[in-house]
């Protein structure tokens, strides 16, 4: 499933529970939950017209963080090629890879062959990344992780291309006469770029497919894809970019628990109507997350949300 810009219905995609657990966001679920309840949650995306199912990525979480954080990051290249096997359509996106953690070839060759075993269903997430400790024992410089990512990014457009053997001359990294076999299906992997700080924006507008914000509130999205579409065009980059937005959490239907005042609530017709504001502010996909008690609960969710809701977000 493409998720192009020129699209009249706002794309949804969500990322997926269990695989992390901050505080900030996992229910008490979630902490019980294992491979089985991952794929049933794919299998639902994939009937439910879900456009992508997301993973995130962290390799270590330092004792200062792990309150909050947790330890429960799965590898997401792992998780996405175990749920390319049990879905079709669904794509299968990486929010955020850090890719300045590792080699550029490294991380060719390992989202390279995910999109080449799902019939390329990838679009590869990426960001500078925040925990200063996962830097320092990778032997990578923290302070510089944004000149890192902005060379990772034109490295990865080498090396996931169509070349068998790419070519690549910066600063950091340096490579050339090298093949890597499989190429990845599609013709050009999608990056989308994740984050909100004026660097962020600025990259995603200069290098990006996509840009992922990182938890702006409604208010403050005009005025970031204003920023973004003022840099892309100073930077003269004519490609379409596709706009995304992280929505409140959702609850289909009237919910007989507390799921949190900032959560929307309420018959299929309001949740869309009020959806659709994000298509006028210029939003292309959202990515939502559903209140639960428990798996079940979530794919009934994601279940109504895709029959009931989903058809309704293209209407004006």
């Amino acid at each position: 499933m493409q998720i192009p810009p020129e699209g009249k219905r706002l794309a949804y995609g969500m990322q997926l529970p269990i695989q992390s657990q901050s505080t900030i966001y996992a229910e008490p679920w979630e902490a019980g939950a294992g491979p089985g309840d991952l794929v049933e949650i794919a299998r639902t995306a994939d009937r439910s017209g879900f456009a992508y199912l997301a993973s995130c990525d962290h390799v270590a979480i330092p004792r200062r963080l792990a309150s909050a954080m947790s330890t429960v990051w799965y590898d997401p290249v792992a998780t996405l090629a175990l749920l390319a096997g049990v879905t079709e359509h669904v794509r299968l996106l990486s929010h955020v890879a850090i890719v300045g953690l590792r080699h550029p070839l490294i991380t060719a060759k390992q989202y390279a062959t995910l999109d080449h075993l799902s019939g390329g269903r990838l679009i590869l997430g990426v960001g500078a990344g925040h925990v200063q400790e996962e830097f320092e024992v990778l032997g990578v410089d923290f302070e510089r992780r944004g000149a890192v990512l902005d060379e990772s990014i034109d490295a990865l457009r080498a090396a996931l291309g169509p070349d068998e053997f790419p070519v690549h001359h910066g600063k950091l990294y340096d490579f050339e006469g090298l093949g890597q076999l499989p190429r990845p299906a599609q013709e050009r992997v999608p990056v989308w770029v994740g984050g909100s700080s004026p660097a962020a924006v600025r990259r995603a507008a200069q290098r990006g497919d996509g840009w992922l914000p990182q938890g702006d509130p409604r208010d403050r999205l005009p005025e970031q894809i204003d920023r973004l579409k003022s840099l892309r065009a100073q930077a003269g980059v004519e490609e379409p970019l596709t706009v995304g937005a992280i929505t409140e959490p959702l609850y289909v239907g009237e919910p007989g628990w507390d799921v949190g005042r900032r959560t929307l609530h309420g018959a299929p017709e309001a949740l869309a109507e009020s959806l659709r504001a994000y298509r006028a502010m210029g939003v292309h996909q959202i990515q939502v997350r559903f209140r639960s008690r428990s798996r079940t609960e979530l794919t009934d969710q994601m279940a109504a949300f895709g029959t009931e809701v989903g058809p309704l977000l293209g209407e004006a």
